[in-house]
Parts: C-alpha cells; structure tokens; sequence
C-alpha cells in the first residue's frame, strides 16, 4: 500500500504536506505466520492488539516477549522488526524505529511497506537528505513518488532540481493542483513570482474559460499578499465559470474579512453541499466559520443550516468541531449530542470516546455512560479509563456488585499510571464501602492512601 504525504490547502493557506495515511501497514509484512510457536503468536497479537489502543510500550514488551520466541526464524523475525518500528516511531524514537526497519531491510531490501515506513520517520525527523535518497528508491517501484522528490527538493531549497522534476511530471500526466501551487511557492521564494503571475495571466488570455488556471492565480496573489488583485481574479472567475464551486474557498474568506457575512455564508453553503470537495476541506471551512461565530455569536442560528447543507453526514472531526464549541459555549446537552453522532461515523476513535464517556459522567447521564463504555470495552478490551468509568456510573447507581466486578477487572490492565490506580482504589472504597464490606472498603482506602503519599513524595521539588 502506498503511502502518500501530499495535502495541499490553496489559496490563503499555503501548502502544508501532512502523512493521509499514517502507517498504513498496520497488518504484518506476512499476514500468514506459517508455523509458528503459541508463544509466538500470542505474544505477537498482543503486540498488535496493544499498539491499536496506543499502548505503544506495552505493545513493545509483548513484540520483544515474540521476537525471542521466533528463535531462528528469520521472517518472522523481520515481521517483530517492522512492527517495533512502527511503535518506536508512534512514540517518536526514530533513530530506534529506523534501525528495526533496517534489520527488515537486511532480510528484504526492496520491501515497499517497509521503505514507505522508512520514509515517514524520515520526514517526520525532518531527516530531508536521507528521505532524498530514499525516494529516489521508492520512485524505481512507483513513480508517483516524483511528487514527494520536487517537494524534498524545496524543502532542501533545492529549487532548480524541484522545478526540473515538476515539468517532467506535468509533462507525463499534465498540471495538477498541487504541482502549479508548488511552483508558485518556489516562484515566490526565489523572487521569481512577477514571472509566473505573468504566465498564469497569458495562459488565461488563451482560455479564459480553464478554472484551474485562475485558481492558481488567485493562490499565487494571495501568497503575494495582495488580496485585493486575489479577490478580483475570484470574481472574474466566478463571472467567466458561474458554476464554479472551487472559487467559493477564496471567496468566503475575502467576505468575511470584508464584513460581508451573508455573502461568505451564502459562499460557505455552496462548499458543504458541494460533491466535488472533499471533507477534510470543508472541515476547514467550518473551522473558520465557527471562530467567525465565536466572535460574532448572532450568527450562531446559521450553524443548523450550514450541517442540513452539507455537513449532516460529516465525519468525525466534523461532528468534534461542533461539540467542541458547543461544549465552550456552556451548552453541554447539545456538545453530546455532536459527539454521539461523531462516534456513530468513527465508533473506533477512542478520543472521541473518552470524550464523550467523561461529559456523559460530567452531565449525570449515568446509564449512558455505561452502555457507552460497554460498547467500547468490545472496541477497547485492554483501555483501564473504561472499566474506570464504567465503575464510577455503577457507584453512582447504586450497582454495587458490577462496580466492583468491572473495577477489579480494570486494575489488570493499568500500566504505570498511579494517578488512575489512585481513582480505581477510591471507586472501589467507595463500593465496598455501600456494600458494607468494611474490610474490603479499609483495605482499598489504604492502598489510595499509600499512592496518594508516595505521588506527593513524586511531585516535591
């Protein structure tokens, strides 16, 4: 699987390159691990199981507990390898993530997964001449990573060499968003940006009618800052294209800071129900609008409108947005609702999850809580917040015997956490102590008690 790191946001934005798909391998180099030991297999799984709920530590002591089991068995060995590279990278250890991909690289040089994971730490290390290298390998098996070198090229300030390579692409597959505005970018660096201004106007003399060329354009004047030539490319596109939906992300910004709100709405609109722009677009979008909202709050009875539209059916960072700032805004009931929806779309984002668990228990919405948190523990078996909230909605509840089975369940999964070990021995205190058990209740309060003395030892200067 490919792993591409091009997100281009024109016009005002700039271009900002961020990973679309983070590891994308998150299956082994061989899903078929032959025969292979128990020992193997558990302990390798449990890797895997613990690096999909983040516990990139614990995943790493399993894949160690595998990498010894696997004895002389030098593939499933390379699998360890790439799967403890992927963990020391998530945990920002590069140098370690980059030798476990090394020792898979050793086995199979020319394995793609592993030189496409390589290449992420790379850049991520802002490690831009060894990434150079190895695209230039990359590039031998796909050749759409051409891409990735012109912008490797630009970040190095190697600016010929990016234009160079950017003309030979164009000329192969013809221009594209992200090449033009990458150019333009160069341009703008070097000084040369008058140049390409003047080639994108003579192009649009020829046709007037490519929106491509007047989208370009208005990025290149606005990275220029002048936003008013930018704003008047906009509306010489929109008179020459009407239908065009593209122009309405330069167009909405100039309205807004002009102080025409209903035209930027009008404009906003035209983005979320458009089916030619992407979501994560349009999330950025509504980011803005809702700082707009924030800071001009007569405007709030336009967000309803604005999900009918278009956004009704967002995914979750759509839906996050939203209760994030109904949250701000004091208006709990509502925020939950957001993050209900949002989890409906992505059930399997667990931040989404903690989040709208902790409100849950905020807002005394008890029974809600712990069928949320059931369904997650079928999600998240090994997360210790879970059982943790599920315990305090049963204390709340007076269900005293599920409290206390799902707490003392909870406690076999917490890892070096004494602030949350802490939490799971007041609950169960607190449990034993409405079930009358007194001894149970004594011996969990001194045990919160020790903790809690030995984390203020902790934090003493």
């Amino acid at each position: 699987m490919k792993i591409k790191f091009i997100v281009i946001t024109l016009f005002l934005i700039g271009i900002v390159w961020v990973p679309l798909n983070t590891y994308a391998q998150d299956r082994p180099l061989n899903d078929d691990l032959g025969n292979t030991s128990d020992t193997f297999q558990e302990n390798f799984f449990e890797g895997l199981k613990q690096k999909s709920i983040e516990n990139y530590e614990l995943a790493l002591n399993a894949l160690d507990k595998a990498e010894v089991a696997a004895k002389d068995n030098q593939e499933n060995k390379a699998v360890v390898y790439f799967e403890k590279g992927k963990n020391l990278a998530a945990l920002k250890r590069y140098k370690e993530a980059e030798n476990n991909y090394n020792r898979v690289l050793e086995w199979s040089p020319e394995k793609i997964e592993v030189l496409e994971a390589l290449y992420e730490i790379y850049y991520e290390d802002k490690n831009y001449d060894a990434a150079i290298l190895l695209v230039e390998k990359l590039i031998l098996q796909d050749s759409d990573y051409k891409e990735d070198l012109a912008n490797l090229y630009h970040r190095t300030k190697q600016y010929d060499k990016a234009l160079v390579i950017l003309d030979e692409i164009d000329e192969d597959w013809g221009e594209s968003n992200y090449r033009n505005a990458l150019r333009s970018q160069i341009y703008r660096v070097t000084g040369n940006s008058s140049q390409a201004i003047s080639k994108l106007e003579k192009k649009i003399d020829k046709n007037p009618k490519s929106e491509q060329e007047y989208l370009n354009l208005i990025f290149l004047y606005s990275e220029d800052g002048n936003s008013e030539k930018a704003f008047e490319i906009a509306k010489e596109l929109i008179k020459q294209i009407p239908n065009s939906q593209l122009v309405h992300f330069a167009l909405y910004k100039y309205y807004l800071e002009d102080g025409e709100s209903e035209k930027a709405i009008k404009s906003m609109n035209i983005i979320f129900s458009s089916n030619q722009i992407e979501l994560k677009r349009k999330n950025r979008v509504l980011e803005d609008f809702l700082l707009f909202v924030k800071n001009n709050p007569s405007y709030k009875t336009k967000i309803n409108g604005l999900i009918t539209n278009g956004l009704k059916g967002g995914d979750s960072h759509t839906y996050l947005l939203l209760g994030d700032f109904y949250l701000l805004e004091g208006d709990k009931e509502k925020s939950l609702n957001f993050y209900k929806e949002g989890l409906k779309s992505d059930p399997d984002n667990f931040g989404l999850l903690k989040t709208t668990i902790l409100l849950q228990i905020e807002v005394e919405k008890y029974k809600e809580a712990i069928v949320l948190s059931d369904v997650g523990l079928e999600i998240f078996p090994a997360q210790p917040l879970l059982y943790l909230v599920n315990g305090v909605a049963n204390n709340e509840l007076k269900n005293i015997d599920q409290a206390i089975e799902i707490l003392e369940t909870g406690l076999d999964y917490l890892f070096d956490d004494p602030k949350m070990e802490y939490d799971f021995y007041q609950q169960l205190t607190i449990a034993y102590t409405l079930k009358g058990n007194t001894k149970k209740a004594k011996l969990y309060h001194k045990k919160a008690s020790e903790l809690s003395m030995i984390n203020q030892k902790k934090i003493k200067p």
